[in-house]
């Protein structure tokens, strides 16, 4: 599995880690831990999570799949809105850390942006780093203003992540996001990568492009997907799986590369578009 570093947290990261958003609504709570475990199994060792999954039971269920193996896990969590309060974050952070089962995070995010100040969201991310509960902090669906503001609050070198959209037929965050991320060092990590269930038909033009350059590498269609939205540096994908052969399908395009040739095809058959007034989110 390919790793590159993550931001300015300096560590080394799987470009493809795991997701769990719905996880906890999988048909089997053992076939949900039973993937999240395989998908470790291949080096997918950084797994996403929040306190507004399944009200806290995805978190209790990453908590399982990680039991015996939390070091070699990057875990990250997040914080809603309404709980990012100076103190009220705190308290979500060591309620997430409970459900979890460790005594720290990897990364915690502000979900996405609320009402409360972000100087005070930060404030309690900066308790928590010195209290040894997190070790850096980061955000979800921001925009470039609002990544500003928050780089102007924290100052450089502390905001790790931003958390966002990112599929093959939803790539606004190109346009401006992803170039500030870069140029800030700030790690771009792609959620719901392959659409809400909405990913390409076999039939329509881009999932021809797809399975064309899927059976130049004898790959999926998913794996090429997933190689194409993490073919640059700073750029990282969370898929989720609900079975073990998921995972394992996932996990394939962790060493899949990509032609710029091939690039370049699939991004005409999933064109950019015009920069958008707002981050879509979901």
């Amino acid at each position: 599995m390919k790793t590159r570093t993550f931001g300015v947290t300096g560590r080394q990261v799987p470009v493809l880690g795991q997701g769990s958003w719905y996880l906890d609504q999988a048909a089997s709570r053992a076939g949900a831990v039973a993937a999240l475990r395989h998908g470790l199994d291949l080096g997918m060792t950084h797994i996403d999570t929040a306190e507004m999954y399944g009200s806290g039971a995805a978190e209790s269920l990453v908590g399982e799949a990680i039991r015996g193996r939390r070091d070699a896990v990057f875990l990250v969590s997040k914080v809603l809105p309404s709980n990012a309060g100076r103190r009220a974050a705190v308290q979500a952070c060591e309620r997430s850390l409970k459900a979890l089962g460790t005594d720290h995070l990897d990364a915690y995010l502000l979900h996405w942006r609320g009402s409360v100040p972000l100087d005070e969201t930060f404030r309690a991310f900066e308790d928590l780093k010195a209290a040894g509960k997190i070790r850096a902090c980061g955000v979800s669906n921001f925009d470039v203003d609002d990544l500003e503001e928050a780089w102007d609050i924290l100052g450089p070198g502390k905001l790790a992540c931003n958390q966002v959209l990112y599929h093959l037929e939803e790539r606004a965050i190109e346009h401006a996001v992803v170039p500030w991320c870069r140029d800030h060092d700030v790690a771009v990590v792609a959620y719901s990568p392959f659409g809400h269930d909405a990913f390409p038909d076999e039939g329509s033009a881009g999932g021809r492009a797809l399975a064309a350059v899927a059976r130049a590498h004898g790959a999926t269609a998913r794996q090429v997907a997933l190689a194409f939205l993490t073919r640059e540096d700073g750029l990282f994908a969370i898929p989720k799986a609900s079975s073990p052969a998921h995972a394992g399908d996932n996990a394939g395009a962790g060493d899949l590369r990509l032609s710029e040739a091939e690039i370049a095809r699939l991004d005409a058959a999933f064109p950019l578009g015009p920069q958008p007034s707002f981050l879509p989110m979901i």
